[in-house]
């Protein structure tokens, strides 16, 4: 069974800062893409920013130059490090994993996190 946790979300002051943490573990042999949606109270889910296997980033207009995505292959882990927060940002935070389960596989599952709240204050 595969797990993502994620960590790091809070209270934050507008101009503030945050790092969000998602890890994954169990049956993994392999992590393609990773990234993190969110959702704000009323609207949809949208994309926030990806990361291919490769390492190419993908970010929604609305974050870039803020927001920055890296991961660590080792830990099986990706981060989001928030800066320059607004209001706008408050929502429900969601990491996701395309994972390969054994190898051999030749379509990943897509697997979620549980989502971690941001709240930036006015």
């Amino acid at each position: 069974q595969v797990q993502l946790v994620e960590s790091g979300g809070g209270l934050v002051q507008a101009g503030g800062s945050l790092r969000l943490s998602c890890a994954a573990s169990g049956s993994i042999f392999s992590i393609n893409a990773m990234g993190w949606y969110h959702q704000a109270p009323g609207k949809q889910r949208e994309l926030v920013a990806a990361i291919t296997g490769g390492g190419t980033r993908t970010y929604a207009d609305s974050v870039k130059g803020r927001l920055t995505l890296s991961r660590d292959n080792a830990k099986n882990t990706v981060y989001l490090q928030m800066s320059s927060l607004k209001p706008e940002d408050t929502a429900v935070y969601y990491c996701y994993a395309d994972i390969y389960d054994r190898r051999g596989s030749s379509r990943a599952n897509r697997y979620w996190g549980q989502g971690t709240q941001v709240t930036v204050s006015s």
